[in-house]
């Protein structure tokens, strides 16, 4: 019975069942309306069919009244959860756009580093991906192609370690029953919201989803997913803005850069104000750092300074007149580290 109801419900009509009741009930009270006129104008006595007619044009009224309040109020929950869809369907679009002008940024900043610097800057990002890679496969049972890949990264040295790691796991995997499965798979994406990885624990609720259609926890993941987002968006703007009161530039700059993902344009216009105000103040800092230190001929802090500004504030007008003295000021802070281990040396 239940899965009679639950099909009937899942038809498209079943969402204008209101509405087509509300139409049937009208169209029954105009009816007995109409029947009731004639008979009336005919002359007659009231009598028991009149009574009978008056009386089922007053249920129908009543009833029709009834149905389109219900009615309302399905249109007005649909409108609700198409408004909500929509908003869910914009932040990850929000997100997406996020998520790839980091990685076009990434992208810049490993073209111009060095084989060596880009092989340590990536090394911990790089290991996290492959493991992330094959642990998609095997959440999505995939195990000849889980196995290929292990095999692969076991026959590199730096991988070695962690492809046997992952052999474990996946062994534990694939001789588990399904509902241990769905426990595991719950667990690594837990582990994965509490590191705040939120694209990988994404990637990992889809291939849950996908493997276990009909399993409830796992269709609960993505609501789980965004308020646990949430929260932490709120724990975010709450140390937010104990920073700014207490004007530690430092902590507030810091909290900013996680905070960005996280929020939307409309919270972020919000936020741009008191913003521009800690960027400003971290600005002048360093500016009077770069100030003294060029005044005390300390042209290593000076060269320090200089870079930070230039890196953390590029289309400030003070960057632009350091980055068209920064040759002066490295060749002055190499002289002063060549003067400085000449005397050492003596």
């Amino acid at each position: 019975m239940k899965a009679i109801i639950r099909f009937f419900r899942n038809l498209p009509l079943w969402r204008f069942a209101w509405h087509f009741l509300f139409a049937f009930l009208v169209l029954i009270a105009v009816a007995m309306a109409v029947a009731l006129s004639i008979l009336e104008n005919l002359g007659q006595e009231p009598g028991p069919v009149e009574i009978t007619i008056s009386m089922i044009g007053r249920i129908a009224r009543i009833s029709a009244i009834i149905a389109g309040f219900f009615s309302l109020l399905l249109l007005a929950s649909e409108g609700i959860k198409s408004i909500k869809q929509n908003s869910e369907r914009v932040e990850d679009l929000v997100e997406m756009i996020t998520r790839n002008n980091r990685l076009l940024t990434g992208v810049s900043q490993a073209v111009k580093l060095s084989d060596t610097a880009k092989e340590i800057a990536f090394r911990d990002t790089e290991r996290m991906e492959l493991a992330e890679a094959v642990l998609g496969k095997l959440h999505q049972h995939d195990f000849d192609e889980t196995y290929s890949m292990l095999r692969t990264m076991a026959a590199t040295d730096k991988y070695k370690t962690l492809a046997e790691q992952l052999a474990k796991t996946a062994e534990r995997y694939r001789n588990a029953t399904e509902k241990e499965r769905i426990e595991q798979v719950i667990a690594h994406i837990d582990m994965l919201c509490e590191k705040y990885l939120w694209n990988q624990a994404a990637v990992q609720i889809q291939n849950c989803i996908q493997a276990f259609p009909y399993s409830e926890r796992a269709k609960a993941m993505p609501r789980r997913l965004r308020e646990r987002k949430n929260n932490r968006k709120r724990e975010l703007l709450a140390i937010w803005d104990e920073a700014v009161r207490s004007k530690d530039t430092d902590r507030s700059l810091e909290i900013l850069k996680e905070l960005d993902m996280y929020l939307t344009p409309t919270e972020g216009l919000a936020l741009k104000e008191s913003a521009s105000s800690v960027f400003r103040t971290k600005l002048h800092n360093l500016g009077v750092q770069f100030a003294l230190a060029v005044t005390e001929k300390k042209w290593a802090g000076a060269l320090e300074a200089g870079q930070q500004i230039v890196r953390d504030f590029p289309n400030s007008r003070m960057s632009h007149e350091i980055r068209s003295k920064m040759d002066i000021l490295q060749a002055r802070a190499r002289q002063a580290a060549k003067a400085g281990k000449q005397q050492t040396t003596s």
